[in-house]
């Protein structure tokens, strides 16, 4: 998915515990693999001797990072983040992990999801005291910790209190002098999961962040679970467990994560291919070629075709080389900047009749590019398909989908953005499909963006 007039990612979060050091390297390598789910900053915190250090900037992983910085951290604990901006502004302050120095020592977290009832604790905090250094909810997560274990015996303890006063999506990671700690909110909105190494035990949103270090995956975390480890040993923590409904956003199956990534017994690769399938068996039409936009599409297209039995061809040619921070001056580069992301490969949709698959649909005007970019290299036909139903709502729990006004689904109907996007023909996937789509899932799952019922009261 391109990120001009399309949604945004999230982000990304690992850690480790090693008692034979090096931890920073470990997560960096978690974090490359992880890079899909945020380009915006990066950032490792590490545990020496208790002493909690820090390294993060804006920037990709391999930009923020290099073999003297991570010789540098160390670490037998460590824990990394990617982020892309959901709360709070794009800026170097707003990268985590965030590390909080406070009365009982020093903490680092590093938080995936979004918080529904921000403002609610952002007030209450502020009349207590605090003084917010960053704009994102991730430090009044930190400062909610910090006042519970004032009164708390232990910082799991703490952080157990916390979650009462939490309402909305997180995955998160607490790191303090002793031990790391992994949770997910009570609806398990985003993705965690735990892999072991030898010694080492590792947290990661996704399962290929584990095959990236070589880990064998043990088990998602639940819904509301606490997993602390210390010294090795690992606690778990189950008083949240079981209070609300398991619903996974149904978004990271169809674009979030990585196809090679399995989450809640499901495969995302697999799921994409259902979505391209019951896409083909609800939207038929006759043409000569089915092609997917890079990444999230391709899959769907390759289940597109194999339903339709229109063959499959690969279509466009990715730039790997432009992350998703490309610098567009002008309006004339902004208008080229689909042409520099991705270039068509002509032999495949000459004189033809294509259907081309994308993820989504946000504002269209990504697709309008796409469309012509077609047309101009020979596309006799293009057939729009979207692996994903309409955008209707808004999301408040970590994905970064606009407001109404700027959802095109909003303002026209199918044939109003059909004729808007310069297709032949265009087809979304039905609201009713999706729960087909995760057969193996162990799960249910948010779809409020496109049906705007939501598993948590927004007020």
């Amino acid at each position: 998915m391109l990120n001009d007039g399309k949604i945004g990612e999230e982000c990304g979060v690992f850690a480790v515990y090693d008692p034979n050091g090096d931890c920073a390297r470990t997560v960096y390598y978690g974090l490359y693999a992880l890079q899909h789910r945020g380009q915006e900053s990066c950032g490792i915190a590490v545990n020496n001797n208790r002493d909690i250090t820090h390294h993060k900037d804006m920037g990709l992983v391999s930009d923020v990072f290099n073999d003297e910085v991570l010789e540098k951290l160390g670490g037998t604990m460590a824990v990394g983040h990617v982020r892309y901006s959901t709360t709070g502004e794009s800026m170097r302050e707003n990268a985590q992990p965030l590390v909080l120095r406070y009365v009982k020592g020093n903490i680092a977290l590093a938080h995936n999801g979004n918080l529904v009832n921000k403002d609610v604790l952002a007030r209450e905090l502020s009349v207590t005291g605090a003084i917010f250094q960053t704009t994102t909810d991730t430090e009044m997560i930190a400062y909610t910790i910090a006042k519970e274990r004032l009164k708390s015996k232990t910082v799991e303890e703490a952080v157990e209190k916390t979650v009462n006063h939490l309402v909305g999506a997180f995955s998160l990671i607490v790191m303090s002098p002793q031990k790391l700690i992994a949770l997910r909110d009570p609806w398990g909105f985003r993705p965690l999961c735990m892999g072991r190494k030898g010694d080492a035990v590792i947290f990661a949103s996704e399962t290929c962040a584990l095959d990236s270090v070589g880990a064998e995956f043990v088990r998602d975390i639940e819904p509301g679970e606490i997993v602390v480890v210390k010294n090795g040993e690992i606690k778990s923590i189950k008083t949240h467990v079981g209070k609300n409904p398991h619903t996974m956003c149904i978004f990271e199956y169809l674009y979030f994560a990585r196809p090679d990534s399995v989450i809640e017994g499901q495969s995302a690769h697999d799921s994409r291919m259902l979505a391209g399938k019951y896409l083909a068996k609800e939207h038929p039409v006759d043409a000569d070629v089915v092609i997917g936009v890079p990444d999230s599409g391709v899959s769907a297209a390759m289940g597109f075709a194999q339903e339709s039995g229109i063959p499959y061809g690969i279509g466009f040619v990715k730039n790997k080389y432009i992350g998703r921070t490309f610098i567009q001056p002008s309006q004339a580069m902004r208008e080229n900047a689909v042409r520099i992301k991705l270039n068509v490969l002509k032999s495949t949709v000459e004189g033809k009749r294509v259907v081309m698959v994308d993820d989504s649909i946000v504002r269209g005007t990504t697709s309008k590019r796409i469309v012509s970019l077609l047309r101009r290299y020979g596309a006799k036909e293009v057939h729009v398909r979207s692996s994903a139903p309409p955008f209707m709502w808004p999301c408040y729990f970590g994905t970064d989908i606009p407001s109404q006004e700027n959802l095109v689904a909003c303002k026209y109907d199918t044939e109003g953005i059909r004729k808007l996007i310069g297709a032949d023909s265009l087809g979304f996937l039905s609201v009713e499909s999706l729960q087909k789509i995760i057969p193996n899932a162990r799960c249910g799952y948010c779809d409020g963006c496109f049906s705007g019922k939501y598993p948590v009261d927004i007020k």
